[in-house]
C-alpha cells in the first residue's frame, strides 16, 4: 500500500484522448485564458485609475477579478501543456499545492461574493449611512476575512487528503488534481476525506449563500418601498449584475461537490470543472462592465483619453 508522500507523480487523463479534440481543445483553452486574464486585469487597472469607480462596491470586484487571475492561472496552464504532452503527468508536490490553492480560491471567491452583496444591501437599504459604515477600514476588514478563512480552511482540507492511499493508482481521471477524483482513485483513507469535504463544502457554500439571499430580500423590501422608477432601474441594473455571478459560479460548484463521489459524478464533475475554471472567470468581467453603466462609462473616458492624447 502506498501513501500519498510514496507517489511521486500522477497521471492527467484529461478531457479526451483523441489527438485531434486534445489540439481543438489547446486553441479553445488558450484563447479563452488570454481573455480571461486580458479582461480581469484590465477590470483591476480600470478600477483603479478610475476616480468614479472608487466606492466599495468596484473595491470589492477588484479583489474578484483578482481570485479570478489566480484560479484560472492554478488550473489552465498545466491543462493546456498536458493537451500537446505524451506524458500528461502532475508532480506528487504540483498535486498538492494545485489542491491547496484551488480550495482556498473557491472559498475566497464565495465570501468575496456574499461581501459584496452585503455591500449592496448596504448601498440600497441604508443609503444614508452607506458612507460612514463602509469605511474604507471596514472594507479592508471585510475583504481579509475571505483570504484568511480561505486559506486555512484549504490547508486543513490539503492535509486530510495528505491521509490518502492509492495501492499504486496514480491515475486521476481529471485535468487538474481535484478531490472528488482523488477520493474515487484512492483503496483506503478516503472516509474522513470524502465526508469532510461534503461537510465543508455543505457549510461554507450554505453559510455564503445565505448571507446573499438575506442580503437580497433586504434589498427587494427597500427597493420596492422606492417611489422613484429611475432609482428601482439602477437598483435591479448594479444587483443584476452580482446575482448572474452568484448563480453561475454557486450552481456550478454545488453540483461538483454536494454530491458523493462516484464514476458517473466524476465524468461529469468535469464538464462542470471546465465552466467554473475556465469560463467564469472570463464572463465575470464580461457580466460587471456589459451591464454596468459606470464600468462602461469609465471604460469610454480611458478609451477617449488615450485616443485624444495621441
Amino acid at each position: 500500500m502506498l501513501n500519498f508522500t510514496d507517489v511521486t507523480e500522477f497521471v492527467l487523463l484529461g478531457l479526451t484522448s483523441q489527438k485531434e479534440l486534445q489540439v481543438l481543445l489547446f486553441v479553445i483553452f488558450l484563447l479563452v485564458y488570454v481573455v480571461t486574464m486580458v479582461g480581469n486585469i484590465g477590470m483591476m487597472i480600470l478600477i483603479k485609475i478610475s476616480p468614479q469607480l472608487s466606492s466599495p462596491m468596484y473595491f470589492f470586484l477588484s479583489h474578484l477579478s483578482f481570485i479570478d487571475v489566480w484560479f484560472s492561472s492554478n488550473v489552465t496552464p498545466k491543462m493546456l501543456e498536458n493537451l500537446l504532452s505524451k506524458t500528461k503527468t502532475i508532480s506528487y508536490a504540483g498535486c498538492l499545492i494545485q489542491c491547496f490553492f484551488f480550495i482556498a480560491l473557491v472559498h475566497v471567491e464565495i465570501f468575496i461574493l456574499s461581501v459584496m452583496a452585503f455591500d449592496r444591501y448596504m448601498a440600497i437599504g441604508k443609503p444614508l449611512l452607506y458612507g460612514s459604515k463602509m469605511s474604507r477600514v471596514v472594507c479592508i476588514r471585510l475583504i481579509s476575512f475571505p483570504y484568511i478563512y480561505g486559506f486555512l480552511t484549504s490547508l486543513a482540507a490539503t492535509l486530510w487528503t495528505y491521509g490518502l492511499y492509492f495501492c499504486g493508482k496514480t491515475e486521476i481521471n481529471h485535468f487538474y488534481c481535484a478531490d472528488p477524483p482523488l477520493i474515487k482513485m484512492a483503496c483506503a483513507g478516503t472516509f474522513v476525506k470524502e465526508y469532510t469535504m461534503l461537510f465543508l463544502a455543505g457549510i461554507n457554500f450554505t453559510y455564503s449563500l445565505i448571507v446573499v439571499i438575506i442580503s437580497y430580500l433586504f434589498i427587494l423590501i427597500a427597493i420596492l418601498r422606492m417611489r422613484s422608477a429611475e432609482g428601482r432601474r439602477k437598483a435591479f441594473s448594479t444587483c443584476g449584475s452580482h446575482l448572474t455571478a452568484v448563480g453561475i459560479f454557486y450552481g456550478t460548484l454545488i453540483f461538483m461537490y454536494l454530491r458523493r463521489p462516484t464514476e458517473e459524478s466524476v465524468e461529469q464533475g468535469k464538464m462542470v470543472a471546465v465552466f467554473y475554471t475556465t469560463v467564469i472567470p472570463m464572463l465575470n468581467p464580461m457580466i460587471y462592465s456589459l451591464r454596468n453603466k459606470d464600468v462602461k462609462e469609465a471604460m469610454d473616458k480611458v478609451i477617449s483619453r488615450k485616443f485624444l492624447t495621441k
